[in-house]
């Protein structure tokens, strides 16, 4: 039995800058990653850098082929920057290998236990695989993992599965060039949103082309033929690849958590306290694991909340303020705080702005004049309660909304900002009049 300082499970975003901190202040670190593929996490490998690096080259019509040749030299790169990172900290040691808990204090590596003073798990998600009949991944079946492994594009595909993952491969493979089909259990297209947005998102799917059937229940797979029954009626469709998109689960199999007297929420998730500590008093839970939004720069602000306990500061799960969201859409879906369907439903004294992206002229000469921007407001203390904005770079002007709703910014300090020509931020100008 060995004993360690600190034991970090996992090389993910949260895991790997707690380790890097803990090695500039020259404590021991032990990071196990049982695949060095995984270095730097589920982000930089599979996840969001991958993807958009995909949807960036579908764009600007790059093939399929070449964009990822391009995709796995990024990938690469970052993969091996990560590693060296924190190989050059003298008191971080890696460890290739799968991390089992034996008791709550003991966890057992690559056949040798160790004994740590401070366990911080940091696993991540896995995709859901639902319990359809037939239903076996392969060179034809996939999650959104194992389809970026593809080489050669896909002349149909089909996605089971029509949130916000299925609907970001969607876009991509069908801009590549992709006959795409969205199979969705869901009565109603993005329930959640508003129904001016979801027009505006249909209009873009179709504009790829994207056959989406709502109310589809999948009874089996055969021979890459999906038999299916939607509105009463049964269908088959064979397609030359199945993406199964049915959301994530915390990646907690191999921990063998039965071992410990950790508890887990009803989801599955690491319970964790606003502290991200488990029942178990030294244990931590960070990233997706713990059942929180599955974003990068969650699990980068998990380590804020660690870093902060470390530095005898008080920051924890309830200071946080509005987290934006975006989905890379062609154009991408932006949002943060509420948007218009959940104020109606609290029954607020609101206001609404809104205008159709064809107006903004960055829209015109980046060349897609598809999309609306939305944004909620209090009618009496001109505060922004949310933003809904769907056309191009919404992904950063979402953060002027975030910064706004967070530091209580009015409305009208936006409004008569002073913005760079042409962008999109400056459509703000005439929005909000």
């Amino acid at each position: 039995m060995k004993k360690v300082k600190n034991l970090i499970i996992g090389f993910g975003k949260a895991g790997k800058t707690l380790a890097a901190f803990l090695g500039e202040r020259k404590e021991e670190v032990v990071l196990v990653e049982k695949s060095k593929n995984m270095y730097g996490g589920t982000c930089i490998n599979v996840g969001c850098i991958p993807t958009k690096k995909l949807i960036s080259l579908a764009k600007n019509a790059t093939t399929f082929e070449e964009a990822v040749v391009i995709k796995n030299n990024l990938v690469s790169k970052l993969n091996n920057a990560n590693y060296q990172k924190l190989a050059q900290y003298d008191t971080v040691k890696i460890i290739d290998g799968t991390a089992r808990f034996v008791a709550d204090d003991k966890v057992e590596i690559n056949g040798e236990v160790y004994i740590p003073e401070n366990i911080f798990i940091n696993t991540g998600a896995t995709p859901v695989i639902p319990n359809i009949k037939g239903l076996e991944l392969s060179d034809v079946i996939h999650t959104s993992e194992t389809i970026m492994n593809l080489k050669q594009l896909p002349a149909t595909l089909t996605i089971i599965g029509g949130g916000f993952i299925g609907l970001e491969f969607a876009s991509m493979f069908a801009k590549f060039g992709t006959r795409v089909t969205i199979l969705d259990s869901s009565e109603q297209f993005l329930p959640n949103e508003d129904d001016d947005v979801i027009a505006e998102v249909l209009n873009s799917l179709q504009s790829l082309n994207i056959q989406l059937q709502l109310n589809a229940t999948i009874e089996k797979i055969e021979n890459n033929v999906i038999h299916y029954s939607a509105s009463g009626q049964q269908k088959t469709i064979s397609q030359d690849h199945i993406l199964i998109s049915t959301g994530r689960k915390p990646n907690i199999a191999d921990l063998k958590l039965e071992n410990t007297s950790i508890a887990l929420t009803p989801k599955g998730a690491i319970k964790v306290d606003q502290y991200l500590k488990t029942n178990v008093d030294h244990i931590y839970a960070l990233g997706d694991v713990n059942g929180g939004q599955n974003f990068t720069y969650i699990s980068l602000d998990d380590f804020r909340i660690i870093k902060s306990q470390l530095m005898n500061q008080q920051y924890t799960l309830n200071d946080r303020q509005a987290i934006p969201t975006t989905v890379f859409l062609y154009p991408p879906l932006s949002k943060v705080g509420i948007n218009e369907k959940m104020a109606k439903a609290q029954n607020l004294n609101y206001q609404v702005f809104t205008m159709k992206a064809a107006l903004i002229p960055n829209a015109k000469v980046l060349g897609n004049e598809t999309g609306i921007y939305k944004v909620i407001v209090d009618a009496e203390t001109k505060l922004i309660l949310g933003a809904t904005l769907f056309a191009e770079h919404s992904q950063e002007v979402i953060n002027l909304f975030t910064l706004a709703i967070n530091n209580k910014i009015t409305y009208d300090k936006l409004r008569d900002q002073i913005y760079t020509h042409p962008t999109m931020a400056e459509a703000l100008n005439d929005l909000l009049k």
